[in-house]
Order: structure tokens, then sequence, then C-alpha cells
């Protein structure tokens, strides 16, 4: 093997990875025209062509995608054989690229970053929010975070996260002359604000009791595509909300926001960090389960 091509293997993974040279080469730390020059390079080398360009996306040619495929667990091992070198040192280090979430990242991670990273100098942590479900080894993750109600089953998953709860809350105003809910049906005659995932979809609000899920039709002034809007909004009277019972909390408690169906909102499983069942447990990805799976259970 030409040991020149390894390095211009993993630039051409890094190009695939992100979907461009530029924000390859910010992940690599190089420039974006050292990028372009070991792709040229390897295409060269081989006699082939690997990566379409086009003014405004890169993307494998079908040989690109074969030899990618092929040479994703050979650059695993080698990254794997990095990190156990450096893991002789008993102290976890190196990268470690997480799809989260807004929720997860917000209700779960945001409160111990910081204890995390005084723990863990060492780790780079990066936290790609992204609500879409994700291939973790498609897209260069070394886990991801999910509820775990939606997680395939070849994954190893791990809760990290309490229990959680759905609530649907609305301002006290909001029921001046109107009559509360006493089932999900009754939802069609109210305003409700609705959630927008980032894939375009609207998410359909679920309720349950005694093992009947109910999932009503609603329509309502604001279709918002964040939690904290969602909340705030039915705070100022727009309407009822449903949301993680964590963002009304306060609300809830200081009574600018009073509770409906709540006997139809059981508690469920919360967030599970997952991975794929055949990758070796990176030091730095059990240093961050062990951190999170302790402080979920405080």
């Amino acid at each position: 093997m030409n040991r020149g091509h390894l390095s211009q293997l993993a630039v051409l993974a890094a190009v695939a990875r992100n979907g461009g040279f530029r924000d390859a080469a910010k992940e690599l730390g190089i420039a974006p025209s050292a990028v372009s020059h070991a792709v040229s390079a390897l295409e060269a080398g081989l006699g082939v062509r690997l990566l379409a360009r086009s003014t405004r996306s890169v993307a494998p040619t079908e040989a690109g995608a074969q030899l990618l495929e092929r040479l994703r667990p050979a650059l695993l091992e080698i990254d794997l054989a990095l990190e156990a070198a450096v893991a002789s040192r008993d102290v976890p280090a190196g990268n470690l690229r997480l799809t989260v979430p807004r929720t997860a990242a917000h209700t779960v991670l945001a409160p111990k970053l910081g204890a995390f990273t005084v723990a863990f100098p060492e780790i780079v942590l990066e936290i790609v929010i992204e609500d879409r479900f994700s291939d973790v080894v498609e897209g260069g993750f070394d886990a991801g975070i999910r509820l775990g109600e939606s997680l395939q089953r070849d994954m190893i998953a791990v809760r990290i996260g309490p229990s959680m709860r759905g609530a649907a809350v609305a301002a006290p105003s909001y029921f001046e002359g109107r009559p509360r809910p006493e089932r999900p049906q009754d939802l069609s005659a109210h305003r409700c604000i609705r959630f927008r995932f980032s894939s375009g979809v609207i998410y359909r609000w679920e309720f349950e009791k005694a093992g009947v899920v109910v999932e009503p039709p609603v329509e309502g002034p604001l279709i918002l595509g964040e939690d904290h809007l969602i909340a705030q909004a039915a705070i100022d009277g727009a309407g009822i909300a449903f949301v993680f019972e964590d963002y009304v909390r306060d609300a809830l408690a200081d009574g600018r926001l009073v509770r409906v169906l709540e006997d139809w909102c059981p508690p469920f499983d919360g967030f599970h960090l997952y991975y794929p069942s055949r990758r070796q447990m990176r030091p730095a990805l059990r240093a961050f389960i062990d951190f999170f799976r302790v402080a979920s259970s405080e």
C-alpha cells in the first residue's frame, strides 16, 4: 500500500462525512485547499473519480461510495488503536461526538456539561443538535441520545435521564369563558400551540390512560419549532400547549400556567444514549456514560 494514501483516505472520509471541503477542513484543522489537494492527489494516484463536485455540493461517486464503505471499519480500528494508546495513561481523552435532540440537550445535558468538562478536561465533547433520528455510524458520531422508545434494536442503549412526562397546559386567562378539556377529544374545540420538527413533520399529540392511546387532531394559531417558545406563548394566553413537564415546572408552581388532562399524561422512560453493538467502547464514551448515568439518579 502507498503509505501516502492513508492520510488522503482519512481526508476523503472527512469530506464525505461533512458533505464538503470547508466543513471537512474545520474538522481536520487544516486549510480547505489542503483538503482539496489531498483528494485530488488520491484520485490521480488511483486513476478514478471518487467525489462528484458541483457548485453547491460534494458527494461520493459510485466508486467513492464503495471505497468508503470498505474503508470505514479500517479507519475506525485506527481511531480505536489511537484511543487505546491514549487510554493507557488512565486518563480518558480524545474527541467525543454526539447527536442529540434539543430537548435532551436542554433537560439532561445542559445542567451537567460544566461539571463534565471539569471532571474530564482532556475530552473534547461536541454536541450536534438535531431532532431527526441519525445513523451514528453514517454520521460519524460516537453515539446518540434519543428517547428509549425510538431506538433501533441493533443498538446498545444506556439510560442516562430520569423518567419524563408530558404536560398539557394553558394560562388561567385562556380558560376565562372556555370550558377546560376533560378528554383529549375535547381539544378539537380549543386553540392549540403545535410543534414542528426540523424534518418538517408536525408533532401529533399523544395521550394515554389505562392502556388506551389517543391522538386527537388539534389546530391552533401557532406552529413553533422550539419548546421554550411554545411554553412562553402558552403563558401569554395564546392557547393550550403540550410540552415536556420540565419546561413548565416553574410556571405551574407559580400559577402562570394551569394543567389539564393530567390523568392522560403518564410518565415514560427518559432519554437513552445509544451506540452500535459492534463498536468497541471508547474510553471517552465510557467516561461520559458513567458520569451522566450516575448524575441522572441524583
